[in-house]
C-alpha cells in the first residue's frame, strides 16, 4: 500500500502552477510530497501530516534520504488537530475512501483505506480552514465516492474545477476520479486517461507514460 498507482496519478496530474505553499493530507510512505518537491521550484514550502507513527517515521525517512529534506516538513498528527499560522495554495490528498463497507481484519490496512479516522466531512473541513482563497485542492477517489465527494464539497463552497476520469482500459468502467476543487468558480476542464495501449495488452498508453514519465526508472 505504499506506493500504488493513486498516488503516482495524483502526484503527477496535479496542477503546481503559481503554487508556493503545498499541504499534502495523509502522506502516508510521503511519495506524493517528494514528487511536488520534484516538480516545483526550490522556493515553494511543502507541508506533509500524516497521523499514523509507523507511516510517519517511513515519509520522515524517505524525505530525510531525498535530494529536498528541507523543503517538505513532516507532521505527525491528525489534520483535524493541525492549526499553521498560514493557508496553502495547494492542498493535495490521497484520502481513505472505504465508506461503511466490509472492513479488513488488518487494523492499520483499515485505517489507511476506510473513512474511519478522516472522513470526507473532516477533510472538507480541513480544506476549507486551510486553503487560500484563490488556492486548489487536488484528491483522487473511486467513481462513486468522487461523484459524493463533488456534492459535499459545492455545499461548501469548493467548486470542481478539473474531473478527469482514469480506466484501466478503453471500454472499462471509470475506476478513479482525479479531481481538482477551488473556491473560485471556473469552466470544469473534463479530460480521461486510460493506463493501458490496448484491450489485452500490458503496454501503457503513450498519454500515461508522457503524465508519469519523470517518476518511473524504467521510462
Amino acid at each position: 500500500m505504499k506506493v500504488g498507482t493513486d498516488g503516482v496519478l495524483l502526484g503527477a496530474w496535479t496542477d503546481i502552477r503559481h503554487v508556493n505553499t503545498i499541504l499534502d493530507i495523509g502522506t502516508g510512505s510521503g511519495v506524493i510530497a517528494l514528487m511536488l518537491a520534484q516538480r516545483t521550484s526550490d522556493h515553494v514550502a511543502i507541508d506533509a501530516v500524516e497521523i499514523e507513527a509507523e507511516d510517519a517515521a517511513q515519509a520522515r525517512g524517505n524525505v530525510t534520504q531525498s535530494p529536498w529534506p528541507k523543503k517538505v516538513v513532516l507532521h505527525e498528527i491528525a489534520v483535524q488537530d493541525f492549526f499553521p499560522t498560514n493557508q496553502y495554495e495547494l492542498i493535495v490528498s490521497n484520502p481513505p475512501y472505504f465508506n461503511n463497507s466490509w472492513q479488513p481484519p488488518d487494523p492499520k490496512r483499515y485505517q489507511t483505506r476506510h473513512t474511519v479516522t478522516l472522513t470526507y466531512t473532516d477533510l472538507l473541513s480541513a480544506v476549507t480552514r486551510l486553503l487560500s482563497p484563490k488556492g486548489r485542492f487536488s484528491l483522487i477517489l473511486p467513481f462513486t465516492e468522487g461523484l459524493h465527494f463533488i456534492e459535499l464539497a459545492l455545499a461548501l463552497g469548493l467548486h470542481c474545477s478539473r474531473q478527469w476520469s482514469f480506466r484501466t482500459r478503453k471500454g472499462k468502467p471509470i475506476e478513479r476520479w482525479l479531481l481538482e476543487f477551488s473556491p473560485v468558480r471556473m469552466t470544469r476542464e473534463e479530460n480521461e486517461i486510460v493506463l493501458y495501449e490496448h484491450d489485452r495488452g500490458e503496454e501503457w498508453s503513450a498519454p500515461y507514460k508522457e503524465l508519469t514519465r519523470d517518476f518511473y526508472l524504467k521510462l
